[in-house]
């Protein structure tokens, strides 16, 4: 009895010895059992980080082709066509000569006319010196010099009649398909052919009257075809000055480059025109922004801690809208756990998103 006594005896010294530094043992287990299950239980989130970015306010219109300068080849006067001076397709220069009328009768009437001019000023120069001692009357003189002013003025006439059975370019460009054969009779009425030029190309297009004032010459736009598998650009230069009635729309014309010749009149264009551009637009992802009540919020997450913030939105692209009051350069945007996310909510960053 004594021996087992004296055992139990120890072992409760032992005990009583070990309680303090087992009491510190437990302690410190529970700390870091709830430490590592408040870590555990953090939402963990995506951000994006803020920052100023350049975007351009496009609107998206359709618009056609058209040569820079074009005409449809005619006749002034009727006749035989004498010669055709082009082929179809041809690159031509201005004031070439592209088809010939016969002019036969038109030269013997021209010649006709220059014998009774020469006829008529040569007898005018010697009335005005037998005028000068006396040999005849003003009166003679007058209907002479008369006389010879009225041929010269068929010459005139005759000249411009031939220079009528001549089509000329009246610009550089390309001659399109003829519809004419040498010896066919031609009259102003006919269809000789086409003349185009399509360097540069012009770009017409409309758009819709709330945008009126912000179309300026020198707007850029881009502009794709079929066929061309790249994005073209080009210049605004013109525009009606007033609004279409019918189709509240603007009538605008651009311009674009065509040295190659590869962009043809009447093409079909989807275009984008850029309206105005912005330096120190601040955009984020279009998922971050939570519709309310009384406007839109995002979420900042600030020192690990979720805070709202009302914004106002303006410009919106594919994935990312602008936000143009409500935050700042270098915050801290939550995209993910929107529906979980409180305010003053402990949250973990998962991912960090920027442009």
């Amino acid at each position: 009895m004594k021996k087992i006594a004296a055992i139990i005896g120890t072992l409760l010294v032992i005990a009583l010895l070990a309680y303090p530094k087992l009491k510190d043992f437990r302690n410190k287990a529970d700390s870091e059992s709830v430490s590592r299950f408040s870590n555990e239980s953090l939402l963990e989130v995506d951000v994006f980080i803020v920052k100023e970015e350049s975007i351009e306010d496009n609107i998206f219109i359709t618009g056609s082709l058209r040569a820079n300068e074009e005409v449809q080849l005619t006749s002034e006067s009727s006749g035989l066509i004498q010669k055709i001076h082009f082929k179809e397709g041809q690159d031509v220069t201005k004031g070439k000569l592209l088809v010939k009328i016969n002019d036969s009768e038109l030269k013997a009437g021209l010649t006709r006319a220059n014998f009774r001019l020469n006829l008529a000023e040569d007898r005018e120069k010697r009335q005005q010196q037998l005028l000068e001692k006396g040999g005849i009357s003003q009166e003679e003189y007058d209907a002479t010099l008369n006389e010879v002013n009225v041929l010269r003025s068929e010459v005139v006439l005759i000249n411009a009649q031939i220079d009528k059975t001549e089509i000329r370019a009246p610009f550089d460009g390309k001659v399109g398909l003829k519809y004419v054969s040498e010896g066919s009779y031609l009259s102003p009425a006919t269809r000789v052919a086409s003349l185009q030029s399509i360097d540069p190309i012009k770009i017409d297009f409309s758009v819709p009257e709330r945008y009126a004032s912000q179309i300026t010459t020198g707007s850029k736009i881009s502009f794709t075809v079929q066929g061309i598998d790249r994005t073209l650009t080009g210049i605004v230069y013109a525009k009606e000055p007033r609004i279409d009635t019918d189709t509240r729309t603007l009538q605008v014309r651009a311009e674009s480059p065509n040295k190659n010749g590869n962009l043809l009149p009447g093409a079909f264009a989807d275009i984008q025109l850029t309206l105005n551009t912005i330096d120190d637009a601040l955009m984020v992802p279009t998922i971050a922004v939570v519709p309310e009540l009384n406007g839109q919020k995002v979420f900042i997450v600030n020192n690990g801690e979720i805070q709202p913030r009302s914004i106002t939105t303006g410009l919106r692209g594919n994935k990312t809208i602008q936000i143009v009051s409500g935050i700042a350069p270098g915050d801290t945007v939550l995209t993910t756990g929107l529906l979980q996310a409180r305010p003053g909510m402990k949250v973990k960053i998962a991912h960090i998103e920027e442009h």
